[in-house]
């Protein structure tokens, strides 16, 4: 169980885990073991909220493929049950970046004095132009 807040709980039959060789500098261990764990989550097909499958689906991150597929590898650690661990922190993560809703706007009025100093600032801008121009006598 991937525990995302006290309401939303994720099985791990819904993750899909396998364990890659790491790629990079290492010597003998990167070429015999595989300790890179691969994790795919399946947004769609999930156990998921509704309004967090929409959040999901609409962030722009190259971990979710277009197919609505989250894709993580870690590879940082030199054991596999390290990398695992890691893998499952970073789609928790993910998943409560979009757990929150975002705060909404509050239109506002530009203050009288902004407005006036913006007016300002206009009619001197278009008095340094004008004396651009050429000079008539």
């Amino acid at each position: 169980m991937l525990q995302i807040s006290n309401h939303v709980i994720i099985p791990l039959s819904e993750i899909e885990i396998s364990a890659v060789r790491s790629q990079g500098a290492g010597g003998q261990n990167v070429n015999k073991v595989a300790s890179a764990i691969h994790l795919r989550f399946d947004i769609g097909a999930s156990s998921l909220p509704e309004p967090y499958k929409e959040r999901l689906l609409k962030l722009s991150d190259q971990r979710i493929t277009k197919d609505g597929v989250i894709v993580i590898k870690a590879q940082e650690h030199r054991t596999q049950e390290k990398n695992r661990e890691e893998a499952l922190r970073r789609l928790q993560e993910l998943i409560k970046s979009v757990a929150a809703l975002p705060r909404r706007r509050k239109l506002t009025k530009p203050t009288r004095s902004s407005q006036r100093k913006r007016l300002d600032s206009k009619t001197k801008r278009s008095q340094i132009k004008s004396m651009r121009g050429k000079v008539t006598d």
